[in-house]
């Protein structure tokens, strides 16, 4: 007899699953039957936001969903945090939970792990949440969650299991596998937008992260028009060292003269938010007038303004707008010139502390050339986001944008380990947040991710620091007390080694490289 449980696995494996991230308990315990015989790597963290980091981690880098597997009540709750960063910012997640028999759901009996309304609870932050309760049901459940994940803006979608249907016997379960698509840009839409393109003398690109599997497409477009092109923080990577590139953060003075003299905007993937565009509240970011908006969410495109919007995925509507527009388009003579203007003025703006912190980052790009780089709350990761040009698409993301959870870059970096095992995974991560999460360690040996955990120890929260004492409060709670992060590793049976000078770090990460392990290189900051 084959039963609900093992048959979910079997039908995960039908839609590519690879990799499950869990910690297994009581309630999932008929999850894992099938588990052990199939094709699936379950990785187990040392808690369940961790898995759901991880599970995340491994989305970014591969661009399939990451899926994690918890238990009910403290299990679900634990990746909760996990959740609402890939909500905030749109990666596909699958979480799988169990939750208490059907009898008892909803009646405050005081059954173990017990919530008041588990589904309810997933609804305010998933952006789906499905109860199974017959075995008919499971196969259209994965399907939409799938498709959601193919077809429209992606993050976190929820299915719970009921440990009484976990058991239900299971006949000719065949899987539903979607061919979901996004919709394809409307040839009026493109028609438009083509014609405000042909007027245009002084365009401007801003990519975000939905457009960083549009590489090829993005460029040639830049190239078409003459325009510069900025990223945001989760489009870094996309046009590394090309003259019309403008690797800075929307927030900073220089960028903003530079959209703001521009007559017309192309949005291709962004959706705005307020920590890339408006970083230092101070309220001077203003929607463009002339704004052409292409993202794959109508949600999206109805927030804001726009004079057109092109519902669709950014590499295929790119796409359009080139056929569109045709070869013999005459690019903007100036682009490269306003682009190297831009970029000038943006670095202008960094303090000597944030460029001696994008030095180190830009360090370790040289020394792991092609590397993903994943990032936690930290003051390089601040700096950067401000300004750093990273030379691999979708290899530079991290948690101090949108939902911005600390803790999250030690654990996301041994799921995109997973993902992208030929590459080379740093993760950039502070003393303070490091803490958050600290015994992933012990994960990332048992599933030998070779992780390369560069831990920047200035010994406190320096950025919290920094804000209090900007606004005349005087610090407090901001300087916990790190450990010996280098005697913590070798207790897990990682490699570890401490440098009291930042010269060094090319050659130790080159070190950290060639053993194929994990490792940590800590920094000392003052």
């Amino acid at each position: 007899m084959t039963t609900l449980g093992e048959a979910l696995i079997t039908l995960l494996e039908a839609h590519g699953v690879d990799t499950v991230f869990g910690i297994p308990g009581v309630h999932t315990v008929e999850l894992y039957r099938g588990l052990a015989r199939s094709k699936i790597r379950h990785v187990t963290p040392r808690h369940e936001q961790g898995a759901g980091f991880m599970a995340d981690g491994y989305a970014r880098a591969s661009g399939r969903p990451g899926v994690a597997f918890v238990i009910t009540g403290p299990g679900l709750t634990n990746t909760l945090t996990a959740m609402g960063q890939a909500r905030a910012d749109s990666v596909p997640m699958l979480v799988i939970s169990g939750v208490n028999a059907m009898p008892t759901l909803g009646k405050g009996l005081g059954f173990l792990h017990e919530l008041p309304d588990q589904r309810g609870m997933m609804e305010k932050v998933a952006l789906l949440s499905q109860r199974i309760t017959e075995a008919s049901e499971l196969p259209g459940a994965l399907a939409q969650a799938f498709a959601l994940f193919s077809s429209s803006r992606p993050g976190p979608v929820h299915i719970e299991i009921p440990t009484d249907v976990m058991v239900k016997p299971v006949d000719d379960i065949a899987a539903l596998l979607s061919n979901a698509a996004p919709p394809a840009p409307d040839g009026e839409a493109i028609a438009s937008a083509a014609k405000l393109i042909a007027a245009a003398r002084r365009p401007l690109i801003l990519a975000g992260g939905g457009a960083k599997r549009a590489e090829a497409a993005l460029q040639r477009l830049a190239e078409r028009l003459g325009a510069p092109v900025v990223e945001t923080t989760n489009a870094r990577g996309l046009l590394h060292r090309h003259p019309l590139c403008v690797p800075a953060s929307p927030s900073l003075k220089a960028v903003r003269a530079l959209m703001a003299e521009a007559d017309l905007v192309i949005a291709a993937g962004t959706e705005f938010g307020p920590t890339d565009y408006d970083g230092y509240g101070d309220g001077g970011f203003v929607l463009p007038s002339n704004l052409i908006r292409i993202d794959i969410g109508a949600d999206q495109l109805a927030r804001r303004p726009v004079t057109v919007a092109i519902q669709a995925d950014c590499a295929e509507a790119i796409e359009a707008l080139l056929t569109a527009i045709g070869a013999d388009h005459t690019a903007a003579p100036d682009g490269e010139g306003r682009a190297a203007e831009a970029r000038k003025g943006a670095f202008a703006e960094l303090s000597p502390a944030y460029v001696a912190q994008v030095h180190a980052v830009e360090m370790i790009r040289d020394a792991l050339p092609g590397a993903i780089v994943v990032g936690d709350s930290t003051q390089p990761i601040y700096a950067a986001n401000l300004y750093y040009d990273h030379d691999r698409p979708g290899g530079w993301f991290n948690a101090a944008t949108g939902f911005g959870a600390l803790g999250y870059g030690p654990p996301a970096a041994i799921g995109a380990a997973l993902a992208m095992p030929d590459a080379p995974i740093v993760c950039l991560t502070g003393d303070g947040g490091f803490q958050f999460t600290l015994p992933e360690l012990g994960a990332a040996l048992d599933a030998q991710a070779p992780v390369i955990f560069v831990v920047w120890n200035n010994r406190g929260y320096r950025e919290i620091e920094t804000s209090m004492l900007d606004v005349g409060v005087e610090p407090v709670g901001v300087s916990p007390a790190p450990p010996d992060f280098c005697k913590l590793a070798e207790a897990y049976g990682i490699g570890a080694e401490r440098l009291g000078n930042i010269d060094a770090l090319p050659q130790a990460l080159k070190h950290a490289r060639a053993t194929g392990l994990p490792r940590v290189i800590e920094i000392s900051v003052d």
